[in-house]
Parts: C-alpha cells; sequence; structure tokens
C-alpha cells in the first residue's frame, strides 16, 4: 500500500465545491470515481482545502492509498486521460504513509481578482468579480495591512463555520491594478496559514467597500476587534477567487516534497 499525493488545478465554476456531497458534483467525487476505475479499488481521497462552490485553484492538494502497481509520479499522466477538462493534475508523487494534507504546517495563497470596467467582459465573468465602481486600489492595500498577523477572525467568518477557533494568521495581503485608471484589472492576492469558510471573500468583500470610499482603511482595526460578521463588508463572490498556491512549511517529520 502506498499513499500518493496530487497536486490539483480545477475551474470550479460548474462543480459544488471541492469537499464530497450527496447528490452534488464536486471535485472529490469526481476524483474519487475517476481513480476507482483506474485501479479498480474503492477510493476517496484526503483533500487539503476544501474550496467553495464556484472557486478555482491551481494548486490544490489531495492523497489517496492505492495498492496499483502504477507509479506514483504516473498518475498524473493517466488520471488527465480520464479526467474532465475542468480538472487537471499538475503532479503526483509518493508521500509518507501517515501524511496528512491537513495535519501538518502549511502557507496558502488565494487570490481575488476583479474587473474594474464601466461594462462586463462576458469572457472574464466565470473568472472575475465586475464592478463598475472606480476602486481606490491604494486604500485598499493600505487597508489590507490591518489584518497582517495573528488575529480573532470571527467578523471575516461566515456564521456557519464548524471552526473550532476563528484565529488565524495572515503573511501578507497585496493589492495590484493593471493600469491607474478603468478599465483595469484588480488582483487581491492573501498568503496566510490558514483560512475559515468564506474568510478571503469577505475580505474581498471588505476591501472593495475601502475601495468605493463606503468604509476607511483605518476601520479594518474596529472590525477586527468586534469579533462580529456584521462589522464586515459582503461576502464577495465565488467566481473571482483562485487557490493559487498551497506548499507545506519545512517539517522533519512530514517526509513529503514542498509544492511551488
Amino acid at each position: 500500500m502506498k499513499r500518493v499525493l496530487l497536486k490539483i488545478a480545477y475551474d470550479g465554476t460548474r462543480y459544488a465545491g471541492f469537499a464530497r456531497q450527496p447528490g452534488q458534483e464536486t471535485i472529490e467525487g469526481v476524483l474519487d470515481e475517476t481513480i476507482s476505475s483506474l485501479t479498480g479499488e474503492s477510493i476517496e481521497v484526503i483533500g487539503a482545502s476544501r474550496t467553495d462552490a464556484g472557486v478555482h485553484a491551481r494548486a490544490n492538494i489531495a492523497v489517496f492509498d492505492t495498492e496499483s502497481p502504477i507509479p506514483p509520479e504516473k498518475f498524473s499522466y493517466a488520471l488527465n486521460r480520464r479526467l474532465p477538462p475542468r480538472i487537471r493534475i499538475q503532479e503526483s508523487y509518493e508521500v509518507a504513509p501517515d501524511f496528512h494534507p491537513r495535519h501538518c504546517s502549511t502557507v496558502k495563497t488565494y487570490e481575488y481578482h476583479i474587473y474594474n470596467a464601466e461594462f462586463e467582459d462576458p469572457i472574464r465573468r466565470m473568472y472575475s468579480f465586475h464592478t463598475y465602481y472606480p476602486l481606490n486600489t491604494e486604500a485598499m492595500q493600505e487597508a489590507g495591512q490591518y489584518l497582517l498577523g495573528e488575529h480573532d477572525f470571527r467578523s471575516f467568518c461566515s456564521t456557519y463555520t464548524q471552526a473550532q477557533t476563528t484565529v488565524r494568521t495572515i503573511l501578507s495581503i497585496d493589492v495590484t491594478a493593471s493600469a491607474d485608471r478603468m478599465p483595469r484589472d484588480i488582483t487581491i492576492r492573501v498568503r496566510g496559514t490558514g483560512f475559515l469558510y468564506n474568510m478571503v471573500r469577505i475580505i474581498a468583500g471588505t476591501l472593495m467597500e475601502v475601495g468605493t470610499g463606503k468604509k476607511k482603511p483605518e476601520d479594518l482595526k474596529a472590525i477586527l476587534d468586534a469579533k462580529d460578521r456584521r462589522a464586515a463588508g459582503p461576502t464577495a463572490p465565488a467566481a473571482g477567487l483562485i487557490l493559487e498556491d498551497f506548499h507545506f512549511v519545512e517539517d522533519p517529520q512530514i517526509q513529503a516534497k514542498p509544492v511551488s
């Protein structure tokens, strides 16, 4: 028996999120079915990040156990011939039998994409959020810095969360724009060691309120201190969110190579 790690990219538009759900088409469900048909075993993958319905990823992680003679590094090739075009394995390799992607130190990078223009671009609509309100990206960048470090992010978490603690650590937030004025693409890039349910989308929605002048950058401190979901801005739509990068913090007890 060996444990194989998969680095997965997907377009989440048509899926009901990553985690398997009864009666719903999910990324995990498609992976289970595809790997099982390939190996002849009953496979259930263990995912690292349970992205929401409509959210995309370039670097999510999952592992599964198999007795298949297929070399671990060849699973990416074999699965990509069977998976639907919206899901692709970017890399596969063997890890230690006790390796669990949710029980180790990691750093995740999410990007939220905004198309800031007078009119919506139909080509971008599945992969960015459109707003015709001019956004002050300098104010958004300033506001984001109030969220850096370890905080209780209860204000930036869905009320439906089942997390035991709402304390998380954000390492960096960067707001960049492709031009000084509309039309332009704006990216909110958030790096952290872990995220709560809807956390990045609520951060994005709140920063956009700063960008329109509805909130001031310094309001972010009071929003954090409130520990109340009602204090923050709206949850930005799922289509603009991408899990861009996922890597394991160096740990001599985890025998898995870093994912870049």
